[in-house]
């Protein structure tokens, strides 16, 4: 099943790219949006989660803030 996931990022994040790497060993394709550098990402983060801090994971519209496993592989029924 395809899932539709984001990843809201900046380069320095350590747990951000923890996420990357669950999910490429769990093979979930995903869109990365470094908030950092891309000033509309970073609006769309703050407004659809209500957070500053990265990462913020949508999952099929459900967000997940910072580097949550066991919910990423509940919001991906893994």
């Amino acid at each position: 099943m395809s899932h539709q996931v984001k990843i809201y990022s900046t380069s320095s994040c350590v747990y951000c790219v923890k996420a990357k790497d669950f999910f490429k060993n769990n093979n979930v394709e995903y869109q990365e949006f470094n908030v950092s550098t891309d000033a509309s990402a970073r609006e769309e983060m703050i407004n659809t989660s209500g957070q500053m801090a990265v990462p913020v994971i949508d999952i099929d519209g459900k967000i997940i803030v910072g580097f949550d496993e066991s919910a990423m592989k509940g919001a991906l029924g893994l």
